[in-house]
């Protein structure tokens, strides 16, 4: 918002400097020298001589306010449909991506915590027996329903499910 604001204002004052020096280059009515047709004529032949790089650079001025009004107008429409957004809107926004960042982390815990307990399950298989033997009860219970929280989303709702382990 603030670079719009700013490039909004660089070119309102490339505009003024521009309609300045557009105010500065004049051009001044041709002056015959007499009355007959010749001395008219030559007058305006010599005048749009003398004139033609000043009415080029005219041209381009007017040229260069033209586009950068256009410009200027664009902006400022962006502008005005970025201060009309919603302030409910961009606290949602605001929400939404520090949500996003905790629904990763947990994602990512889910995935360490599931590689843990898939650790923790091999060594119970293997010592299972064993253990039964010499304590006569179970060394772990629990492995058929663990599951650890899993954050998803479509694009517009998010989902925590519980993935099994």
């Amino acid at each position: 918002m603030d670079k719009l604001q700013t490039d909004i204002k660089a070119i309102s004052s490339q505009i003024e400097a521009l309609r300045r020096e557009r105010q500065q280059l004049s051009i001044g009515a041709a002056a015959p020298l007499g009355d007959s047709p010749q001395a008219i004529a030559d007058a305006y032949r010599r005048h749009a001589r003398e004139t033609a790089e000043v009415s080029a650079e005219v041209k381009g001025i007017d040229d260069a306010i033209a586009a950068l009004s256009d410009q200027l107008h664009q902006k400022q429409q962006l502008s005005v449909n970025l201060q009309r957004r919603n302030p409910m809107e961009e606290q949602v926004e605001e929400g939404r991506v520090l949500a996003r960042g905790h629904a990763e982390r947990i994602n990512e815990l889910a995935g360490e915590l599931a590689a843990e307990v898939k650790g923790l399950k091999a060594i119970a298989d293997q010592i299972s027996p064993s253990y039964w033997q010499v304590y006569y009860k179970p060394f772990i219970t629990g492995f058929k329903s663990i599951s650890v929280p899993y954050v998803r989303s479509d694009g517009d709702v998010w989902t925590i499910v519980n993935r099994i382990v």
